[in-house]
């Protein structure tokens, strides 16, 4: 073993500048590989990260407006979601349906400090809340069931709207806040770059809002469900259950408005799948380029040594042997310039995440290669290598030691 590898060395040695320029075509395409799936590797990371924050087997609905007439009413009715649609949407969804709640927008009113005012609009919402819009709590707590329960005058702001009234996001927390004419007590502040939301309990704002049932979205969380089928028949079963409560045409497309996000999410999901796989196609494609090129050298090595190989031949060496070191040979140069394009590409793509930065919110988040890429890469190296050395030799095979020792 140590002679076979000290002669694929020498050979190596003895053809530097052909052996060099064509390990920098298998390093190119490995560095190009690299870095391609390093950045969709960020993107992957982003959308994971915003789905694992945000539920994503919900769907939502909001009123809308009928496009035709249905058993005697007229087209352009408006549709006003109730508070007794939650317990019907939960009965008749079965065992696909977890659990329905509602939210309450209110209108724009003046939130009001000692020191600041604020314009904003609130939210009455269930603790479930939270999750189903991704935001995380930076300090205190979410809306719970108690505040539900006695119909607290609790209150939850986002950073932004906490900043605006409080010296730091700490001290807003059990402090006074003044909406519109009523006094709340701030419990929590949530993390939130661009919103300037705030939350308060669903049963306050119902009684704020005069308790007339009226409810402006509801949020149907599913269970049991693993496909596009699951999602759309959950999502059809929606619109029946509505439409015969409300008294539309379940297939109107305007009476209610639905976002699918269980849906949305596996659409995503594939879409990710597929930029993975177009990442690698393309950087296979890419590395072919210089496994060709290695390929040519090993077609030119074996014309080169024909006499070398007769010889080698004549005096019985094995096919077998032959064979060996000229798909060895090939198998060290794209892995030795296949390493090189690894660490270049690492580097790289380590400095471009490090100058684009984090942001999952905007696509982008940890890029870079793992271990299991790092193993697939070199997995597909040495299968390149093999591949490009394989022609080559089967040529060698194919030379009578009679002929070769008379080759000049």
């Amino acid at each position: 073993m140590i002679d076979l590898a000290s002669e694929i060395w020498q050979t190596m040695r003895n053809n530097k500048l052909r052996t060099a320029l064509t390990g920098v075509a298998v390093a190119w395409g490995i560095f190009m590989l690299i870095v391609l799936l390093g950045m969709s590797r960020g993107v992957i990371n982003a959308f994971e990260a915003n789905m694992g924050k945000r539920g994503s087997n919900n769907i939502e609905v909001w009123g809308g407006i009928t496009t035709e007439p249905f058993h005697g009413y007229k087209m352009g009715r408006d549709i006003q979601l109730k508070a007794d649609d939650m317990g019907l949407l939960k009965a008749h969804g079965g065992d696909k349906v977890k659990s329905v709640t509602a939210s309450i927008q209110g209108y724009s009113v003046t939130m009001s400090t000692d020191k600041d005012y604020a314009q904003g609009n609130y939210e009455g919402v269930f603790p479930s809340e939270l999750k189903n819009h991704g935001n995380e709590m930076i300090c205190g707590r979410f809306i719970n069931d108690v505040d539900i329960r006695e119909q607290r005058k609790v209150i939850v702001l986002s950073a932004n709207m906490a900043e605006s009234l409080y010296d730091s996001l700490e001290d807003a927390v059990g402090q006074s806040l003044k909406v519109g004419d009523l006094m709340f007590q701030v419990v929590g502040v949530f993390e939130s770059r661009h919103s300037r939301s705030v939350y308060i309990p669903y049963t306050t704002a119902r009684a704020l809002a005069g308790n007339n049932g009226n409810v402006d979205v509801l949020k149907v969380e599913l269970q049991n469900v693993s496909t596009p089928v699951d999602g759309q028949n959950a999502e059809d079963n929606v619109r029946r259950t509505l439409g015969s409560i409300h008294e539309f045409n379940s297939e109107d497309p305007g009476a209610i408005w639905i976002w699918n996000q269980f849906n949305e999410h596996l659409t995503m999901s594939s879409g990710m799948s597929i930029l993975n796989i177009t990442v690698w196609v393309i950087g296979i494609f890419t590395l072919l380029s210089g496994i060709i090129g290695v390929s040519n050298i090993m077609f030119v090595s074996v014309k080169e040594r024909t006499h070398e190989i007769g010889i080698r031949r004549a005096i019985g060496a094995r096919p077998r042997s032959i064979l060996t070191q000229i798909i060895l040979e090939s198998v060290s140069i794209t892995t030795l310039f296949g390493y090189i394009g690894i660490i270049l590409g690492t580097a790289v793509t380590a400095v471009l995440g490090h100058l684009i930065g984090e942001h999952p919110d905007r696509g982008f988040l940890n890029p870079g290669v793992n271990i299991s890429i790092a193993f697939q890469v070199t997995l597909v190296l040495i299968i390149a290598g093999a591949l490009a050395g394989l022609f080559p030799a089967l040529k060698a095979l194919k030379v009578k030691p009679v002929e070769a020792l008379r080759d000049e």
